[in-house]
């Protein structure tokens, strides 16, 4: 005979994080659960004898792993106490029933501190490309993604007051620095941005010989950000060297800002710095509000044409490698793979780097299309049947008909596919003006978010096959950016010179490019001494070290000897002979993270349920759910074993489509549910409810009983999650 299960939980994320508890709840079970568990003093209520509400203290505190204590089967072992001690008297066995059984009203929903000061309208919903970055950083936990940094020395006297109240300046003027995500009111609502009257400036002096330069970046980089408190997505470090040194260093995530953004905010705080840190004057218009505001009136019609034509065909090869399946290094469960994302770099001379320039502008090209062709060669060489080759090239955002958009900090940067069929036989000069060409086509709707255009395009494979919108529509694999910088400043201004006569001087600013979702992309950038520097970020999972560094050289390889080449007779065959003698990279197949479907949908928009597998679960131990679960929501799970990154790359397309989540599972499922969910409501969405059933193992025959309360505490989570979502 099946075990009868004690317990079922469904836990509402928070602020506070509650539990409701349906099942005999006995006082050696919760205490012995909350004895295993960081102290803490959480609220009991009573409804029924077999419904309990838990309210916890704030995070951090593991209510996961609460859920599963309380669940599993320690708690059912335990001997069935009564929960009350008589007709009327409340328990006085445990000292939190003694304290709340049934007397303490459930604390009202308390909405996180970041979020008390929004605008009196409401937030607005967060831009495409912003939920893009942020689906980006969600579902890839522990790489820093979408992390970029600024770097510079200040070579003199520096006053800390002076600084700190500086930035305090930036932050009072800016509305980006007082720019945090609000949390939603309803289920499968996705991310808001709040401008908060006040930020502080989070600023972090390291005195000279207290931390290694290499080891600051790092950790700055890999280091989460909290972005619903105002000020955050923003850090300043400031390191002390020898000899009336210091480095300065910008960290900031893409959300909010983009490396554009940082220069502009560096040229002001000299401004506010040699001000004495007294405000420069109103706040700064256009801002964040306004551009958010621009991108919601503009019509989508012209550029959603524009990309059902532009759109790759099927087949297109998106990176400069062949797949290689002999090697035992790249082969699924062949032992270990690097992990992370590695660094390359390249560099062209000064001279080299204004011969590439001529060479470009003589055939009415850019030092940017240069590298776009460079880049096209190298697909095609690698992929010599694909019908096209395609890869997204990074824009500003800022060239857009919104007055003052080139001065405006904000997360504008952008990336926009191109494509192109390549015949080797073709002028090489038709190929860099096709390029040209179609990249200032494609500049007229530089505002448009890569997911937007991907979306727009035709599918690059059969719908049927993959209902998943981001399989059939993918965006390209790697990204070419060309850093651009801000307008220079006026020539009469004055800023220079006036920190010349206080003895300062600056060195020039250096990014460091941000690791993406992509799996390889190039930056260019000009260094102090006309340079072109390049540096690739690859995805070690997919491109082993030794082969991005060969795909860098070959492309600086190209760029150095292509304007030796002759005038216009030159073909792309001839191009590519500069590579003769050299290896073609591999790169290994990515492998897609979805979920499985154990039953679809009975009407669109009914969400999604996602079953969680706990530790050493079966494949199939869900499978029963879908006959067991009588509601309209898609009954789903991820093949076991499973951690959090597993869990969110497969509900990226869930999240992206904004539909209401649930997540749910046996006993054992509670720890990483929550994780998924706390990460969820991290990013801006709405945190989903976590249902956790009883433990997956039975004594004896006849197994539905944990099948059946799991079931069960769906529908009252979902019910719980439906009531939650009415206005």
């Amino acid at each position: 005979m099946a075990r009868t299960v004690v317990m079922t939980v469904v836990l509402t994320p928070g602020p506070p994080t509650s539990l409701d508890l349906h099942g005999s709840l006995t006082p050696a079970a919760l205490t012995a659960a909350l004895a295993s568990l960081p102290p803490c003093t959480p609220t009991l209520q009573r409804h029924t004898d077999h419904h309990h509400t838990l309210t916890l203290p704030p995070p951090p505190f593991p209510a996961g792993r609460l859920c599963d204590l309380l669940t599993g089967a320690t708690a059912a072992r335990q001997a069935p106490h009564p929960a009350r001690d008589g007709a009327g008297t409340p328990c006085t066995r445990h000292p939190e029933c003694a304290r709340h059984h049934g007397r303490t009203p459930h604390p009202a929903r308390t909405p996180h501190p970041a979020c008390t000061t929004a605008e009196p309208e409401g937030p607005p919903p967060a831009t495409p490309l912003q939920r893009e970055v942020l689906l980006d950083a969600m579902t890839h936990p522990g790489t820093g993604l979408h992390v970029e940094q600024l770097h510079w020395r200040w070579y003199g006297p520096l006053d800390a007051r002076r600084f700190t109240a500086a930035w305090q300046t930036l932050h009072d003027s800016e509305a980006v620095l007082r720019t945090a995500l609000a949390r939603p009111a309803a289920p499968g609502t996705g991310p808001l941005i709040s401008v908060h009257p006040h930020a502080a400036p989070q600023l972090e002096r390291h005195p000279r010989g207290s931390e290694d330069w290499h080891a600051l970046l790092l950790s700055e980089r890999m280091r989460e950000f909290d972005l619903h408190r105002p000020g955050t997505a923003l850090r300043i470090a400031l390191l002390e060297e020898p000899g009336q040194v210091y480095r300065i260093l910008l960290t900031y995530h893409q959300a909010l800002l983009d490396g554009w953004s940082a220069r502009v905010l560096r040229r002001t705080l000299y401004r506010a710095y040699l001000a004495d840190g007294r405000p420069l004057g109103s706040e700064r218009r256009p801002d964040l509000r306004d551009h958010m505001h621009w991108l919601d009136r503009r019509n989508q019609a012209p550029a959603r044409a524009f990309w059902a034509r532009a759109g790759a065909p099927a087949g297109t090869a998106g990176l400069p490698g062949r797949p290689d399946p002999t090697r035992p290094d790249r082969q699924p469960g062949a032992g270990p793979r690097r992990r992370g994302h590695g660094r390359t770099r390249q560099r062209l001379t000064p001279y080299e780097a204004l011969r590439l320039r001529h060479w470009a502008a003589d055939r009415g090209a850019t030092e940017s299309t240069a590298l776009h062709t460079v880049w096209a060669l190298q697909l095609h060489r690698a992929n010599p049947t694909a019908p096209a080759v395609a890869f997204a090239a990074a824009v500003s955002g800022r060239g857009i008909p919104l007055p003052g958009a080139d001065r405006l900090p904000g997360p504008l940067r952008g990336a926009l596919p191109l494509h192109v069929r390549i015949d080797p036989a073709t002028p090489l000069t038709r190929l860099l003006t096709t390029l040209a060409g179609q990249a200032l086509e494609a500049a007229s709707h530089e505002w448009v978010s890569p997911g937007q255009a991907a979306l727009w395009s035709p599918p690059a494979t059969d719908p049927t096959d993959h209902p998943d919108p981001a399989a059939t529509h993918p965006v390209p694999d790697s990204l070419i950016a060309f850093e651009a910088t801000p307008p220079p400043a006026p020539a009469d201004d004055p800023v220079h010179t006036e920190l010349a006569t206080e003895g300062i001087r600056v060195g020039p600013a250096e990014t460091v490019a941000a690791h993406t979702a992509r799996p390889l992309t190039v930056t260019a950038h000009h260094d102090a001494t006309g340079a072109l520097v390049l540096t690739c970020v690859y995805d070690r999972t997919r491109i082993a070290d030794a082969d991005a560094a060969e795909t860098l050289a070959q492309t600086t390889l190209l760029l150095r000897e292509l304007p030796h080449a002759p005038g216009g007779a030159t073909t792309v065959a001839d191009a590519l002979a500069l590579l003769d003698g050299t290896p073609v990279p591999r790169v290994t197949a990515s492998t897609a993270r979805t979920l499985r479907i154990l039953r679809a949908a009975s009407r669109t928009g009914a969400g999604t349920i996602c079953l969680v597998p706990p530790p050493d679960a079966p494949p199939g131990c869900y499978d029963a759910l879908a006959a067991a679960y009588p509601g309209p929501q898609a009954l789903t799970t991820v093949a076991p074993p499973a951690d959090a990154s597993t869990v969110l790359a497969a509900l990226r397309p869930a999240l992206a489509r904004g539909e209401p989540l649930l997540l749910g599972g046996f006993s054992g499922a509670g720890s990483l549910a929550c994780a998924v969910a706390e990460r969820i409501a991290s990013h801006g969405w709405h945190p989903p409810l976590v249902a956790i059933g009883g433990a997956l193992t039975t004594e004896g025959e006849g197994g539905p009983d944990p099948v059946r309360a799991l079931a069960r505490t769906l529908e009252t989570a979902a019910a719980a999650a439906t009531t939650t979502a009415r206005p």
